[in-house]
């Protein structure tokens, strides 16, 4: 099923967001100030590739607390915003309810980011 998921996923447009992350992320990585950015720019790059049988562990200590708090501040509230609307969308139907639970996933990933890994 997650195959399944993934590839429809990928074909409605997943893969657009997945170029606009990576592309975003390169661009971070040209400063050095930036890099911690462009890591988790490559982060959701890869969630949002194929989110499908990925989970997230979420941890860290005080710095990704830290860290959390000024990404929360400057570009997490707009992007979560966006993938709770995304998911509230998909979720209107029966059949988008998988990919609205999807997105939610990365809703949160794009809220605090630091600390956080993908798995699968």
């Amino acid at each position: 099923m997650s195959l399944l998921g993934n590839i429809i996923w990928i074909l409605l447009g997943g893969i657009w967001t997945a170029i606009g992350w990576l592309l975003l992320g390169i661009v971070f990585c040209i400063t050095v100030v930036g890099i911690p950015l462009g890591l988790q720019c490559f982060k959701m790059a890869t969630l949002t590739l194929a989110p499908f049988g990925k989970t997230i562990e979420y941890g860290g200590g005080a710095p990704s607390f830290v860290a959390n708090v000024f990404w929360v501040i400057f570009a997490g509230i707009p992007m979560c915003v966006a993938y709770l609307i995304a998911g509230v969308l998909n979720c209107i139907t029966i059949i988008g309810i998988p990919f609205g639970l999807q997105s939610f996933k990365m809703a949160k990933l794009s809220l605090l980011p630091f600390g956080a890994s993908v798995l699968g």
